[in-house]
């Protein structure tokens, strides 16, 4: 332990005289910006939204403030799991053998959050771009199935390659290619080595430079092919490519100067995605689909195209308010379109895209690598549907060219579906964290139907996302995170839905997944149900400062219970009374309350000695009058755990 001290000692002395030369990039850089401050707050608090949302805004996750905390750090040190995955998966660094890293994992509040912090793979969480760029390299040496577009031939070797990653990184391409971009061929130099070219384009398709740069077998020194590099890189304007090859001696530079690279690259490849791609989409009426013809030889580099359908209805409603608002019939046959019932067509969004980034997704690798015939040869592009919306289209190809997610809640169940279909296991992931996240449970916000800010209820016309169609995603989709997140919404607002029929069957269903179920068996939606409707009122009762009501094991004292309604009896609080012996009478062992037997007398007398009106009186679920809103919490849960009861009675399941 000892020994292990002292080389993290010394590594840390080395790493902070490279940061102070300038040579090495601090990895947690001193950020005193206000919305690294709000990320720390939200960090602190536990707040999965208000994190995920300055995430996607583009907050620094690995800066630290004056007191050298991180993001990461003060998560984890205030025992937020949920949070510290949700980091994590976001980009959020936990290197072991770091000062940070190391301060992070070992002041982990629990032994839970310290082993997703041990386990979880470094490369995974300090470099996001890590896949897609690993992808963009296999692109180089990939033969099955054929996605280049152009060959870069010399007498003895050829490279098959993309147009549009080569236009994207190199702006002596760009300008050849959008000049020329029917060019399918493209004969190099004799004058320069062909290792020089050969790093230079694994440069391109961002591989790791090779310390040795000269191959074995060449018979080419190592000046001529440092020669060549040196002219290939000004010729094609990719400066930066010396700066790789001289940090390759040191692994941590020339990781970091690696990964910088990796970050241009996506850049520059997601401003030709947002300039070709999705600038050139193209709105066309559905019927007319099979009249779209494009040619292979396109300034896009495009071969093949993506169309996604609009959802029916849409455009109907925009033509119908149209009307309503601006149309005049003119003339004495003229009729609008409501008039005559006619319906505007519906549309399609047809994206210019390219195999090479669609084969991430092992759909589309499936599809052109076999005799399917959206793989085979034809005058013009093929038109492929994807079942789904275009936005949501938009968001997939943005995340398989950009590596990019910025997914809103109204969207995330459509591209949970679609990132299924697609078996895109990480966007399916950012989507189900979208959903967990933005409608965290612990906010009251999004998709609550019922509680308002102040909290009354209000109704609105529309939720963002159903709950219950959240459980079902769940359920089709095996996304554990999604179903412990709607039973935990769900047992927090569950006053809202208890009384619903659609709850009563979603209830029936969780007891139909158990195949042979007997009579005892449980219920799965509703154990987990009940587990977390217990911890809001626990947690709530902790809150409080109420621990003398919890006995040694964290349980409710029986005693106390009984002190609570003897002393409302004593007073002769009869609404208060009633709802408590009614509550208690289906009281389980682990019930929690939230009033103490000193706050009830205090409450009683206002009511006793007052005009008629209880001071700061509320009511309970079953509309009694109570003392204050602790004694409505343990009435209240009692109540809940009764109707759960009446609701399995009728529905005639033991659980």
């Amino acid at each position: 332990m000892v020994l292990r001290k002292h080389e993290l000692e010394a590594k840390l002395k080395d790493d902070l005289e490279l940061v102070q030369s300038g040579l090495l990039r601090d990895e947690n850089p001193l950020d005193l910006s206000d919305g690294f401050n709000e990320l720390l707050q939200a960090c602190r608090r536990g707040d999965l939204r208000r994190t995920q949302e300055l995430i996607s805004a583009g907050v620094n996750l690995n800066g630290k403030d004056r007191f050298d905390y991180t993001p990461l750090i003060i998560a984890s040190l205030c025992g937020h799991y949920e949070l510290v995955e949700l980091l994590l998966e976001a980009g959020a660094a936990a290197e072991r053998d770091t000062f940070q890293g190391e301060r992070c994992i070992y002041n982990a509040l629990n032994d839970k959050i310290r082993n997703l912090l041990l386990k979880y793979d470094y490369s995974k969480s300090t470099d996001p771009l890590q896949p897609w760029a690993a992808h963009i390299s296999s692109l180089l040496t990939r033969s099955v199935p054929k996605t280049s577009d152009i060959t870069l031939i010399e007498e003895s070797e050829s490279f098959e390659l993309h147009k549009f990653i080569l236009s994207a990184r190199s702006p002596y391409f760009q300008k050849k290619l959008t000049e020329a971009p029917e060019t399918a061929t493209w004969k190099l130099p004799h004058s320069k080595p062909i290792d020089s070219f050969r790093v230079v384009l694994r440069y391109l398709y961002l591989g790791q430079v090779p310390k040795e740069i000269v191959d074995a077998r060449s018979s080419n020194t190592e000046e001529e092919v440092l020669t060549g590099i040196d002219k290939v890189s000004k010729q094609l304007e990719i400066p930066k490519l010396w700066e790789a090859i001289l940090s390759g001696n040191d692994r941590r530079l020339a990781r970091q100067r690696h990964q910088d690279e990796v970050s241009r690259a996506q850049e520059q490849i997601e401003g030709f995605f947002r300039e070709k791609v999705i600038g050139h989409k193209m709105t066309v009426d559905t019927r007319k689909v099979s009249e779209v013809k494009w040619q292979h030889d396109n300034s896009i580099f495009a071969d093949c195209l993506l169309r996604a359908d609009e959802e029916e209805g849409n455009e109907e409603e925009q033509e119908q308010e149209h009307q309503e608002q601006n149309s005049i019939p003119i003339g004495p046959g003229a009729q609008s379109s409501q008039q005559t019932g006619t319906q505007k067509p519906k549309k399609s969004i047809i994206y210019p895209v390219h195999k090479a980034m669609l084969i991430r997704s092992p759909y589309f690798e499936t599809m052109f690598s076999s005799q399917f015939l959206e793989a085979q040869e034809s005058e013009h592009l093929h038109v492929i549907k994807v079942d789904c919306i275009p936005e949501v289209l938009e968001i997939v190809l943005t995340f398989l060219y950009t590596e990019k997610v910025d997914c809103p809640l109204e969207l995330g169940l459509d591209l949970l579906y679609a990132s299924d279909m697609l078996f895109l296991d990480k966007l399916k992931t950012k989507a189900a964290v979208a959903i967990s996240s933005l409608g965290s449970g612990n906010n009251n916000v999004l998709m609550d139907r019922t509680h308002g800010s102040d909290g009354e209820k209000v109704e609105i016309e529309v939720e963002l996302i159903n709950v219950y169609d959240v459980v079902h995603a769940a359920w089709d989709l095996r996304v554990q995170r999604l179903e412990e997140f709607a039973e935990r919404y769900i047992a927090y607002r569950l006053e809202d839905y208890i009384d619903e029929e659609e709850f009563a069957e979603l209830v029936q269903e969780s007891a139909a997944r158990i195949k042979n179920r007997e009579e005892t068996d449980t219920i799965e939606l509703l154990d987990d149900i009940r587990y977390y409707l217990g911890e809001r009122f626990r947690l709530r009762f902790e809150d409080a400062g109420l621990d003398e009501m919890l006995d040694e094991t964290g349980e409710i004292d029986e005693a106390a219970v009984e002190a609570l309604s003897l002393q409302a009896d004593a007073l002769n609080l009869n609404s208060m009374t009633q709802s408590t012996k009614d509550g208690l009478g289906h009281r389980q062992e682990t019930a929690p309350t939230d009033m103490k037997p000193a706050e009830v007398t205090g409450k009683a007398k206002t009511e006793v000695e007052g005009p008629g009106q209880l001071d700061g009186a509320v009511r309970t679920l079953d509309g009694e009058l109570v003392g204050d809103e602790f004694a409505a919490d343990a009435i209240n849960y009692q109540v809940l755990l009764h109707k759960i009861d009446v609701m399995l009675e009728n529905l005639k399941l033991d659980a």
